[in-house]
């Protein structure tokens, strides 16, 4: 997959395309729908597919006080990109310049003189251009026009609701793991590189891995169980935290995890944490002590659900079968 930073950087190459444009954020099962028709356009026309999506967020533009958190961060919207076969992701930067940038001008620039799209296939709600003017049927129009054809997906829907970026914070922000593995496809996933930490997990019998957020919220807070990728003998479950520390007055929101039965210098290692189930809510303890008895409590909880998924998984009989 190849990645263009910035519509300055297109090349005639690039020219000759089936687009979509959107923000992405989660890559959930909506936005693998949106993928899934773009693909089969362009197998029908014989050219390669184009992501068009935006970074900083649109709303961490508009709103950086209020603007919700993501699901993803760039490099794992992309990573989750490359699993369904897109060929091109065109990352526009948002800022003044493009918010200004009117409807029609947004079409001309980058899918016509930029990109030749000659299909687009677009989420029903998709809004763009300034003061959001640009939809569906300004695009049709647009693409009668300029020689392209169009095609908004209808929203996916899972239990009888849309499935939304919205909907998986909540499902997130309330410990429903389950729920927004659902929506996603697959389970909620944070990636990051381990850097050096104060090395307290140690000292507490406890080592963990530490990851940087580089994010400005994040939607998923507390104590998880956790399957790691990225190490030998993948997966490995743990546990993760997800938070400032408070007890030891931590400031910035961090990724802890701590591998269950694994030994090995992981710094430097960039892992793929895969959040299956929330233990319980961080929160402050009064002494290093207590802390240190939380987390063999959490240790505990942690191996006790993986012990009851994999009983469940491995299904009834299966032990005595020959």
């Amino acid at each position: 997959m190849e990645l263009v930073r910035g519509l300055h950087n297109l090349r005639p190459r690039h020219r000759g395309c089936v687009a979509t444009i959107g923000n992405f954020d989660g890559v959930h099962l909506g936005h693998q729908a949106v993928l899934g028709q773009l693909a089969e356009k362009a197998g029908e026309l014989g050219l390669p597919t184009t992501v068009v999506t935006f970074e900083p967020h649109p709303q961490e533009w508009f709103f950086p006080e209020r603007a919700p958190p993501r699901l993803t961060r760039l490099r794992e919207k992309l990573q989750a990109l490359r699993r369904y076969s897109v060929d091109r992701v065109l990352v526009l930067r948002f800022g003044a310049v493009l918010a200004a940038l009117e409807a029609a001008a947004f079409v001309e620039r980058i899918l016509v003189q930029g990109l030749g799209v000659r299909h687009l296939v677009i989420g029903d709600d998709f809004r763009f251009g300034r003061n959001r003017t640009g939809d569906f049927a300004f695009l049709r129009a647009m693409g009668a026009r300029h020689g392209f054809g169009v095609v908004a997906m209808h929203s996916f829907r899972v239990d009888g609701e849309r499935v939304s970026s919205t909907r998986i914070r909540a499902a997130l922000a309330a410990g429903d793991m389950d729920a927004a593995e659902k929506l996603l496809g697959r389970p909620y996933r944070m990636c990051g590189r381990v850097a050096h930490g104060d090395r307290r997990g140690r000292t507490m019998g406890f080592p963990t891995a530490n990851l940087h957020l580089h994010r400005r919220a994040s939607p998923v807070r507390g104590v998880f169980a956790v399957e790691v990728f990225g190490v030998p003998g993948e997966p490995v479950p743990g546990v993760a935290n997800v938070g400032v520390r408070p007890t030891v007055d931590g400031t910035r929101a961090l990724l802890e995890v701590h591998l269950l039965d694994f030994a090995g210098d992981l710094y430097g290692r960039h892992l793929q944490v895969d959040f299956l189930h929330r233990l319980r809510d961080e929160r402050r303890f009064p002494s290093f002590d207590a802390l240190r008895a939380q987390i063999r409590r959490d240790v505990d909880a942690a191996r006790a659900w993986f012990a009851a998924r994999d009983r469940i998984g491995a299904g009834p009989g299966l032990e005595s079968a020959p």
